[in-house]
């Protein structure tokens, strides 16, 4: 069985977690993935069985699409809704404005420093591994692509004051 299956990822498993489970429930040989999601992320991980984890490049330069949720107004110790809130700041009532604004700043060839909470590896560890355990490891920033940005309302949007988790 030498295959790729499309695995939509649910909130809490790492990518790593995935690949186990599918190997444990499918007595693969060999299971990887093309490309690693954070365990705080939801969707697509392309899994690849045995031989095929040999294709694993042809999938992870692709384009991606992201959607996410943020929460204005609030900053946490990890960047995400897991942290402990640091800092509190009122969100102005111009907010859409003045971010559809900054938006084009982002679009483009951009430099970006991977946040130290999240799942890309240093020496074999996820940094939010790392980080949990209070080790700083200095980043380079890198070069990364984004085509377009745009803002999606919620359907039903959170409090203010209530942390999105």
């Amino acid at each position: 069985m030498n295959d790729i299956l499309l695995i939509d990822k649910p909130s809490g498993p790492t990518s790593n977690d995935v690949c186990q489970i599918i190997k444990r429930t499918l007595k693969a040989r060999k299971v990887g993935h093309a490309g690693t999601l954070d365990p705080l992320a939801t969707g697509l991980l392309i899994i690849l069985l045995n031989d095929a984890t040999r294709r694993a490049q042809e999938f992870s330069g692709g384009k991606k699409e992201y959607e996410f949720t943020m929460q204005l107004g609030v900053e946490t110790d990890t960047y995400d809704c897991q942290g402990k809130v640091v800092a509190k700041k009122p969100v102005p009532q111009d907010w859409r404005e003045r971010l559809e604004k900054i938006l084009p700043e982002f679009i483009g060839e951009i430099t970006q420093v991977t946040p130290p909470f999240s799942a890309v590896k240093h020496n074999g560890v996820p940094l939010y591994k790392l980080a949990r355990m209070g080790k700083e490891v200095p980043l380079k920033p890198r070069r990364v692509c984004i085509e377009s940005l745009e803002i999606i309302p919620l359907l039903c949007p959170p409090e203010a004051d209530q942390p999105l988790a």
